[in-house]
Protein backbone atom coordinates (compact mmCIF):
# COMPACT_ATOMS: atom_id res chain seq x y z
CA UNK A 1 0.00 0.00 0.00
CA UNK A 2 1.16 3.33 -0.88
CA UNK A 3 0.60 6.01 2.05
CA UNK A 4 -1.95 8.36 0.93
CA UNK A 5 -0.72 11.56 2.75
CA UNK A 6 2.48 13.76 1.55
CA UNK A 7 5.74 11.97 3.08
CA UNK A 8 6.69 14.03 6.21
CA UNK A 9 10.35 14.54 4.28
CA UNK A 10 12.11 15.86 7.29
CA UNK A 11 10.75 12.96 9.70
CA UNK A 12 11.92 10.14 7.56
CA UNK A 13 15.36 11.73 7.22
CA UNK A 14 15.79 12.36 10.74
CA UNK A 15 14.71 8.75 11.30
CA UNK A 16 16.96 7.32 8.41
CA UNK A 17 20.10 9.27 9.71
CA UNK A 18 19.60 7.13 13.30
CA UNK A 19 20.36 4.02 11.15
CA UNK A 20 17.42 1.93 12.49
CA UNK A 21 15.02 2.23 9.90
CA UNK A 22 14.60 -1.57 9.27
CA UNK A 23 14.35 -2.17 13.21
CA UNK A 24 11.66 0.27 13.09
CA UNK A 25 9.27 -0.53 10.44
CA UNK A 26 9.25 -3.89 11.92
CA UNK A 27 8.09 -2.80 15.18
CA UNK A 28 5.53 -0.52 13.45
CA UNK A 29 4.32 -3.57 11.14
CA UNK A 30 3.99 -5.48 14.60
CA UNK A 31 1.12 -2.74 15.31
CA UNK A 32 -0.90 -4.15 12.46
CA UNK A 33 -1.68 -0.40 11.36
CA UNK A 34 -2.80 1.03 14.86
CA UNK A 35 -3.06 4.92 14.90
CA UNK A 36 -2.68 5.44 18.38
CA UNK A 37 -0.53 3.23 20.14
CA UNK A 38 0.55 3.19 24.01
CA UNK A 39 3.96 4.36 24.52
CA UNK A 40 5.47 2.81 27.88
CA UNK A 41 9.25 2.84 29.07
CA UNK A 42 10.85 0.09 31.20
CA UNK A 43 12.58 -2.58 30.63
CA UNK A 44 11.76 -6.38 30.48
CA UNK A 45 13.72 -9.37 31.58
CA UNK A 46 13.68 -13.14 31.44
CA UNK A 47 15.65 -15.34 34.27
CA UNK A 48 16.19 -19.20 33.44
CA UNK A 49 14.75 -19.94 37.49
CA UNK A 50 16.45 -23.35 37.62
CA UNK A 51 20.04 -21.76 36.68
CA UNK A 52 19.56 -18.27 37.60
CA UNK A 53 20.73 -17.40 34.14
CA UNK A 54 19.76 -13.80 32.78
CA UNK A 55 17.91 -15.17 29.39
CA UNK A 56 16.79 -12.19 27.89
CA UNK A 57 16.85 -8.27 28.79
CA UNK A 58 14.59 -6.06 27.15
CA UNK A 59 15.61 -1.85 27.50
CA UNK A 60 12.91 0.48 25.62
CA UNK A 61 15.24 2.97 24.96
CA UNK A 62 17.30 0.31 23.04
CA UNK A 63 13.55 0.20 21.03
CA UNK A 64 13.93 1.70 17.57
CA UNK A 65 11.06 3.60 18.47
CA UNK A 66 12.54 4.93 21.97
CA UNK A 67 9.54 3.08 23.56
CA UNK A 68 7.35 0.19 23.70
CA UNK A 69 4.56 0.55 21.76
CA UNK A 70 1.39 -1.22 22.70
CA UNK A 71 -1.87 -1.62 20.16
CA UNK A 72 -4.52 1.20 21.80
CA UNK A 73 -7.38 -1.82 21.50
CA UNK A 74 -9.60 1.38 21.10
CA UNK A 75 -13.10 -0.56 19.80
CA UNK A 76 -14.37 2.91 17.92
CA UNK A 77 -14.02 3.13 14.05
CA UNK A 78 -13.62 6.70 14.38
CA UNK A 79 -10.54 6.69 17.04
CA UNK A 80 -8.54 3.52 15.59
CA UNK A 81 -10.28 1.57 12.74
CA UNK A 82 -7.19 -1.16 12.79
CA UNK A 83 -8.16 -2.21 16.54
CA UNK A 84 -12.05 -1.56 15.70
CA UNK A 85 -11.55 -4.04 13.03
CA UNK A 86 -10.05 -6.47 15.25
CA UNK A 87 -12.73 -5.92 18.05
CA UNK A 88 -15.37 -6.67 15.05
CA UNK A 89 -14.03 -9.37 14.11
CA UNK A 90 -13.60 -11.02 18.11
CA UNK A 91 -17.20 -10.42 18.21
CA UNK A 92 -17.85 -12.07 14.84
CA UNK A 93 -16.28 -15.16 16.28
CA UNK A 94 -17.72 -14.61 19.41
CA UNK A 95 -21.55 -14.63 18.25
CA UNK A 96 -21.00 -17.47 15.86
CA UNK A 97 -18.99 -19.64 18.14
CA UNK A 98 -22.46 -19.38 20.23
CA UNK A 99 -24.48 -20.64 16.95
CA UNK A 100 -22.44 -23.32 15.57
CA UNK A 101 -19.47 -24.08 18.56
CA UNK A 102 -15.93 -23.76 18.35
CA UNK A 103 -13.69 -21.58 20.62
CA UNK A 104 -13.95 -23.91 23.34
CA UNK A 105 -18.14 -24.29 23.26
CA UNK A 106 -19.45 -27.51 22.10
CA UNK A 107 -20.80 -28.12 18.20
CA UNK A 108 -24.15 -29.41 19.92
CA UNK A 109 -25.16 -25.54 20.58
CA UNK A 110 -26.25 -25.53 16.66
CA UNK A 111 -29.11 -27.76 17.46
CA UNK A 112 -30.38 -25.16 20.48
CA UNK A 113 -33.07 -23.38 19.26
CA UNK A 114 -32.02 -19.48 18.21
CA UNK A 115 -33.79 -16.32 17.42
CA UNK A 116 -32.31 -13.45 16.57
CA UNK A 117 -34.36 -10.31 17.96
CA UNK A 118 -34.11 -6.38 17.63
CA UNK A 119 -35.64 -3.89 20.67
CA UNK A 120 -36.16 -0.40 19.82
CA UNK A 121 -36.90 2.62 21.71
CA UNK A 122 -40.14 4.42 22.81
CA UNK A 123 -41.00 7.46 20.42
CA UNK A 124 -39.69 10.73 21.71
CA UNK A 125 -41.46 12.40 19.11
CA UNK A 126 -41.88 12.38 14.96
CA UNK A 127 -38.29 12.49 13.21
CA UNK A 128 -37.34 12.81 9.40
CA UNK A 129 -37.40 9.34 8.60
CA UNK A 130 -37.58 7.26 5.08
CA UNK A 131 -40.69 4.65 5.46
CA UNK A 132 -40.86 1.72 3.46
CA UNK A 133 -44.07 3.19 1.73
CA UNK A 134 -44.49 6.95 1.02
CA UNK A 135 -42.47 10.14 1.98
CA UNK A 136 -41.82 11.64 5.35
CA UNK A 137 -43.99 13.30 7.32
CA UNK A 138 -42.34 16.73 5.85
CA UNK A 139 -43.53 15.59 2.26
CA UNK A 140 -40.09 15.06 1.37
CA UNK A 141 -38.64 11.29 0.25
CA UNK A 142 -34.87 11.57 1.74
CA UNK A 143 -32.18 10.44 0.01
CA UNK A 144 -30.35 7.86 2.12
CA UNK A 145 -27.27 9.64 3.00
CA UNK A 146 -29.62 12.76 3.81
CA UNK A 147 -28.37 14.22 7.35
CA UNK A 148 -31.48 15.37 8.16
CA UNK A 149 -32.52 11.93 9.37
CA UNK A 150 -33.23 11.30 12.26
CA UNK A 151 -33.98 14.67 13.45
CA UNK A 152 -36.90 15.99 14.48
CA UNK A 153 -39.68 17.28 12.26
CA UNK A 154 -40.20 20.04 15.33
CA UNK A 155 -36.98 20.28 17.76
CA UNK A 156 -38.95 22.59 20.27
CA UNK A 157 -41.64 19.99 21.32
CA UNK A 158 -39.12 17.18 21.09
CA UNK A 159 -39.21 14.91 24.44
CA UNK A 160 -34.52 15.49 25.05
CA UNK A 161 -34.87 14.62 28.73
CA UNK A 162 -36.79 11.68 27.83
CA UNK A 163 -34.49 10.59 24.86
CA UNK A 164 -31.45 11.05 27.12
CA UNK A 165 -33.32 9.44 29.96
CA UNK A 166 -33.93 6.15 28.16
CA UNK A 167 -30.28 6.31 27.00
CA UNK A 168 -29.09 6.50 30.95
CA UNK A 169 -31.35 3.39 31.60
CA UNK A 170 -31.22 1.01 28.80
CA UNK A 171 -29.25 -1.14 30.55
CA UNK A 172 -31.84 -1.42 33.34
CA UNK A 173 -34.25 -2.03 30.85
CA UNK A 174 -32.62 -5.10 29.34
CA UNK A 175 -31.66 -6.47 32.96
CA UNK A 176 -35.27 -6.40 33.71
CA UNK A 177 -36.52 -8.45 30.37
CA UNK A 178 -34.11 -10.64 31.15
CA UNK A 179 -35.49 -11.75 34.14
CA UNK A 180 -39.01 -11.16 32.66
CA UNK A 181 -37.94 -13.84 30.05
CA UNK A 182 -37.17 -16.68 32.24
CA UNK A 183 -40.81 -16.39 33.82
CA UNK A 184 -42.19 -16.15 30.40
CA UNK A 185 -40.09 -18.95 29.25
CA UNK A 186 -40.91 -20.95 32.45
CA UNK A 187 -45.08 -20.43 32.48
CA UNK A 188 -45.12 -21.66 28.97
CA UNK A 189 -43.07 -25.30 30.09
CA UNK A 190 -45.73 -25.57 32.93
CA UNK A 191 -43.04 -24.80 35.27
CA UNK A 192 -41.77 -22.65 38.17
CA UNK A 193 -38.52 -20.47 37.93
CA UNK A 194 -37.18 -22.91 40.65
CA UNK A 195 -38.23 -26.23 38.21
CA UNK A 196 -37.08 -24.20 35.34
CA UNK A 197 -33.39 -24.08 35.89
CA UNK A 198 -33.28 -28.05 36.75
CA UNK A 199 -34.70 -28.12 33.29
CA UNK A 200 -33.31 -25.22 30.98
CA UNK A 201 -32.11 -22.17 30.65
CA UNK A 202 -31.23 -19.19 28.40
CA UNK A 203 -28.40 -17.97 26.91
CA UNK A 204 -27.72 -14.57 24.97
CA UNK A 205 -25.04 -12.72 22.98
CA UNK A 206 -26.40 -8.72 22.05
CA UNK A 207 -25.06 -5.30 20.86
CA UNK A 208 -26.41 -2.01 21.61
CA UNK A 209 -26.62 0.27 18.11
CA UNK A 210 -27.82 3.99 17.81
CA UNK A 211 -30.66 5.02 16.29
CA UNK A 212 -30.03 7.80 13.72
CA UNK A 213 -32.24 10.06 16.43
CA UNK A 214 -29.64 9.19 19.11
CA UNK A 215 -31.94 6.34 20.96
CA UNK A 216 -29.96 3.04 21.82
CA UNK A 217 -31.89 -0.12 21.11
CA UNK A 218 -30.51 -3.56 20.94
CA UNK A 219 -29.96 -6.34 18.96
CA UNK A 220 -29.71 -10.09 20.19
CA UNK A 221 -29.64 -13.79 19.74
CA UNK A 222 -31.30 -15.49 22.00
CA UNK A 223 -30.51 -19.40 22.73
CA UNK A 224 -32.52 -22.02 24.60
CA UNK A 225 -30.56 -24.64 26.16
CA UNK A 226 -30.30 -27.42 28.49
CA UNK A 227 -29.92 -26.79 32.20
CA UNK A 228 -26.17 -26.74 34.33
CA UNK A 229 -23.81 -25.34 31.87
CA UNK A 230 -26.32 -24.55 29.17
CA UNK A 231 -24.07 -27.13 26.65
CA UNK A 232 -26.01 -30.03 27.43
CA UNK A 233 -29.47 -30.44 25.10
CA UNK A 234 -32.42 -28.44 25.65
CA UNK A 235 -36.00 -30.05 26.67
CA UNK A 236 -38.09 -31.44 23.97
CA UNK A 237 -40.14 -28.51 24.47
CA UNK A 238 -37.86 -26.16 23.90
CA UNK A 239 -38.42 -24.04 20.57
CA UNK A 240 -38.29 -21.65 18.50
CA UNK A 241 -42.04 -20.36 18.34
CA UNK A 242 -42.19 -20.63 22.30
CA UNK A 243 -39.22 -18.56 22.54
CA UNK A 244 -40.43 -16.10 20.26
CA UNK A 245 -43.84 -16.02 22.17
CA UNK A 246 -42.09 -15.66 25.71
CA UNK A 247 -39.99 -12.83 23.71
CA UNK A 248 -42.77 -10.87 23.07
CA UNK A 249 -44.46 -11.66 26.33
CA UNK A 250 -41.52 -10.44 28.38
CA UNK A 251 -40.85 -6.96 25.82
CA UNK A 252 -44.35 -6.13 26.68
CA UNK A 253 -44.30 -6.43 30.54
CA UNK A 254 -41.16 -4.70 30.71
CA UNK A 255 -41.03 -1.30 32.56
CA UNK A 256 -38.15 0.47 34.41
CA UNK A 257 -39.48 3.31 37.14
CA UNK A 258 -37.16 6.54 36.55
CA UNK A 259 -36.99 9.77 38.33
CA UNK A 260 -39.67 12.06 39.00
CA UNK A 261 -38.32 15.56 37.68
CA UNK A 262 -40.29 19.08 37.93
CA UNK A 263 -43.70 17.01 38.46
CA UNK A 264 -42.79 14.84 35.66
CA UNK A 265 -42.59 10.97 36.20
CA UNK A 266 -40.33 8.93 34.22
CA UNK A 267 -41.07 5.76 33.02
CA UNK A 268 -38.98 3.15 30.41
CA UNK A 269 -40.21 0.20 28.35
CA UNK A 270 -39.16 -0.70 25.01
CA UNK A 271 -40.54 0.32 21.57
CA UNK A 272 -43.71 -0.52 20.08
CA UNK A 273 -41.40 -1.85 17.07
CA UNK A 274 -39.78 -5.61 18.10
CA UNK A 275 -38.85 -7.81 15.58
CA UNK A 276 -37.74 -11.45 16.21
CA UNK A 277 -36.45 -14.01 13.34
CA UNK A 278 -35.79 -17.65 13.76
CA UNK A 279 -32.52 -18.21 12.81
CA UNK A 280 -32.26 -20.38 9.84
CA UNK A 281 -35.28 -18.93 8.58
CA UNK A 282 -36.44 -15.94 5.73
CA UNK A 283 -34.63 -12.95 6.41
CA UNK A 284 -35.94 -9.49 6.51
CA UNK A 285 -36.34 -9.43 2.58
CA UNK A 286 -38.01 -13.21 3.11
CA UNK A 287 -35.65 -14.06 0.08
CA UNK A 288 -32.80 -15.60 1.50
CA UNK A 289 -32.02 -17.68 4.99
CA UNK A 290 -31.15 -16.11 8.16
CA UNK A 291 -27.82 -17.61 8.66
CA UNK A 292 -25.68 -18.15 11.42
CA UNK A 293 -22.69 -16.08 10.03
CA UNK A 294 -25.08 -13.28 8.75
CA UNK A 295 -26.49 -12.90 11.96
CA UNK A 296 -22.41 -12.68 13.50
CA UNK A 297 -21.83 -10.64 11.12
CA UNK A 298 -24.57 -8.16 11.38
CA UNK A 299 -23.88 -7.45 15.19
CA UNK A 300 -20.40 -7.37 14.70
CA UNK A 301 -20.22 -4.66 12.54
CA UNK A 302 -22.72 -2.38 15.27
CA UNK A 303 -19.74 -3.73 18.00
CA UNK A 304 -17.72 -0.79 16.75
CA UNK A 305 -20.02 1.76 16.25
CA UNK A 306 -20.95 4.44 18.80
CA UNK A 307 -23.03 7.47 18.60
CA UNK A 308 -20.46 8.87 16.84
CA UNK A 309 -21.24 6.88 13.80
CA UNK A 310 -25.14 7.02 13.56
CA UNK A 311 -25.68 10.93 14.92
CA UNK A 312 -22.62 12.53 14.27
CA UNK A 313 -21.71 13.41 17.58
CA UNK A 314 -18.33 13.16 19.46
CA UNK A 315 -16.39 9.87 20.23
CA UNK A 316 -14.54 11.22 23.28
CA UNK A 317 -15.77 12.60 26.68
CA UNK A 318 -16.66 16.52 27.16
CA UNK A 319 -14.79 17.88 29.32
CA UNK A 320 -15.99 21.54 29.26
CA UNK A 321 -19.46 22.23 27.63
CA UNK A 322 -17.98 24.89 25.40
CA UNK A 323 -15.83 22.32 23.88
CA UNK A 324 -18.78 21.59 21.48
CA UNK A 325 -19.26 24.63 19.77
CA UNK A 326 -15.16 24.33 18.51
CA UNK A 327 -16.55 20.65 16.59
CA UNK A 328 -18.88 20.34 13.90
CA UNK A 329 -21.52 18.46 14.99
CA UNK A 330 -25.72 18.00 13.88
CA UNK A 331 -27.29 20.29 16.09
CA UNK A 332 -29.56 17.29 17.20
CA UNK A 333 -26.65 15.91 18.62
CA UNK A 334 -25.57 19.48 20.03
CA UNK A 335 -29.24 19.37 21.66
CA UNK A 336 -28.50 16.01 23.30
CA UNK A 337 -25.31 16.75 24.50
CA UNK A 338 -26.55 19.69 26.26
CA UNK A 339 -29.30 18.05 27.56
CA UNK A 340 -26.80 15.42 29.57
CA UNK A 341 -25.54 18.86 30.63
CA UNK A 342 -27.93 19.85 32.01
CA UNK A 343 -29.78 17.10 33.60
CA UNK A 344 -26.10 16.29 35.15
CA UNK A 345 -26.41 19.00 37.64
CA UNK A 346 -29.38 17.29 38.89
CA UNK A 347 -28.60 16.11 42.34
CA UNK A 348 -31.21 13.16 41.84
CA UNK A 349 -29.71 11.83 38.58
CA UNK A 350 -26.03 11.85 40.31
CA UNK A 351 -25.80 8.29 39.95
CA UNK A 352 -26.44 8.36 36.08
CA UNK A 353 -23.30 10.53 35.71
CA UNK A 354 -24.81 12.24 32.66
CA UNK A 355 -21.84 14.73 32.24
CA UNK A 356 -19.27 12.03 31.98
CA UNK A 357 -21.19 10.08 29.12
CA UNK A 358 -22.46 13.25 27.38
CA UNK A 359 -20.53 11.69 24.54
CA UNK A 360 -22.95 9.09 24.47
CA UNK A 361 -25.90 10.95 24.54
CA UNK A 362 -26.58 9.36 28.49
CA UNK A 363 -25.86 5.55 27.82
CA UNK A 364 -22.86 4.09 29.53
CA UNK A 365 -23.79 0.56 29.53
CA UNK A 366 -21.48 -1.71 27.58
CA UNK A 367 -21.77 -1.85 23.82
CA UNK A 368 -21.65 -5.97 23.38
CA UNK A 369 -22.72 -8.34 26.55
CA UNK A 370 -23.40 -11.68 26.80
CA UNK A 371 -24.13 -14.43 29.01
CA UNK A 372 -21.83 -16.43 30.63
CA UNK A 373 -22.62 -20.05 29.13
CA UNK A 374 -23.33 -18.05 25.58
CA UNK A 375 -20.14 -18.99 23.86
CA UNK A 376 -16.18 -17.90 24.65
CA UNK A 377 -14.96 -14.46 25.57
CA UNK A 378 -13.41 -11.15 24.08
CA UNK A 379 -10.49 -12.08 26.37
CA UNK A 380 -10.39 -16.09 25.73
CA UNK A 381 -10.20 -14.54 21.90
CA UNK A 382 -7.22 -12.12 22.69
CA UNK A 383 -5.37 -14.48 25.12
CA UNK A 384 -5.40 -17.39 21.78
CA UNK A 385 -4.40 -14.72 19.37
CA UNK A 386 -1.29 -13.63 21.59
CA UNK A 387 -0.79 -17.05 21.78
CA UNK A 388 -0.11 -17.35 18.41
CA UNK A 389 1.77 -14.69 17.88
CA UNK A 390 4.16 -15.70 20.89
CA UNK A 391 4.30 -19.46 19.04
CA UNK A 392 5.36 -17.88 16.07
CA UNK A 393 7.58 -15.31 16.71
CA UNK A 394 9.12 -17.01 20.08
CA UNK A 395 9.57 -20.24 19.59
CA UNK A 396 13.24 -20.36 20.33
CA UNK A 397 13.67 -16.65 21.36
CA UNK A 398 17.32 -17.24 23.19
CA UNK A 399 18.70 -20.28 20.94
CA UNK A 400 17.52 -23.89 20.72
CA UNK A 401 20.28 -24.73 23.55
CA UNK A 402 17.89 -22.49 26.12
CA UNK A 403 14.64 -22.51 25.30
CA UNK A 404 12.48 -20.44 27.39
CA UNK A 405 9.18 -21.94 28.93
CA UNK A 406 6.36 -21.19 31.54
CA UNK A 407 7.28 -23.69 34.51
CA UNK A 408 11.51 -22.38 34.04
CA UNK A 409 11.15 -18.41 33.08
CA UNK A 410 10.61 -16.03 35.77
CA UNK A 411 9.79 -12.69 34.02
CA UNK A 412 10.53 -9.25 35.62
CA UNK A 413 9.20 -6.04 34.40
CA UNK A 414 9.14 -2.53 34.81
CA UNK A 415 6.36 0.00 32.89
CA UNK A 416 5.37 3.32 33.03
CA UNK A 417 2.92 5.16 30.39
CA UNK A 418 5.37 7.25 28.05
CA UNK A 419 2.25 8.48 25.38
CA UNK A 420 0.03 7.78 23.31
CA UNK A 421 0.32 8.30 19.61
CA UNK A 422 2.98 7.88 16.32
CA UNK A 423 5.48 10.96 15.55
CA UNK A 424 4.46 12.37 12.05
CA UNK A 425 7.51 9.79 9.96
CA UNK A 426 6.08 6.95 12.23
CA UNK A 427 2.56 7.44 11.24
CA UNK A 428 3.23 7.63 7.68
CA UNK A 429 5.31 5.06 7.80
CA UNK A 430 2.75 2.61 9.60
CA UNK A 431 -0.10 3.69 6.97
CA UNK A 432 2.61 2.44 4.39
CA UNK A 433 3.08 -0.99 5.80
CA UNK A 434 -0.23 -1.80 5.95
CA UNK A 435 -1.78 -3.98 2.80
CA UNK A 436 -3.94 -3.13 0.23
CA UNK A 437 -7.60 -2.93 0.84
CA UNK A 438 -9.30 -5.83 -0.01
CA UNK A 439 -6.19 -8.39 0.50
CA UNK A 440 -6.60 -9.04 4.47
CA UNK A 441 -9.32 -11.81 4.38
CA UNK A 442 -11.31 -12.69 6.97
CA UNK A 443 -9.06 -13.69 10.51
CA UNK A 444 -8.96 -17.28 12.04
CA UNK A 445 -7.87 -17.86 15.84
CA UNK A 446 -6.02 -20.29 17.91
Amino acid sequence: MTATTPAPVADLLGLAQLGTMPALMRQLSGLAGCTSPIRLDGWRTEINETTGQVLHHLESADLPAGNLLLRCGNRRTTRCPSCAETYRRDTYHLITAGLTGGKGTPETVATHPPVFATFTAPSFGPVHNRPSAGRCRCGIAHPADDPALGSPLNPETYDYEGAVLWNAHAGKIWARFSIHLRREVAKRAGLTQREFRDFARISFGKVAEYQKRGAIHFHAVIRLDGPEDGQQPPPVWASAELLTDAIRAAARRTEVPGPLLDGREHRFAFGRQLDIRTIRSADFTGLVQITERAVAAYIAKYATKGAETATGTLDRPVRLLAEIAHHDIPEHARLLIRTCWTLGTRPELADLRLRAWAHMLGFRGHFSTKTRKYSTTLGALRDARAAWRRAQTLEHPHGPDTPATEDTTLVLAHWVFAGLGLTRGEAWLTQALQPAPGTEGEPTHA
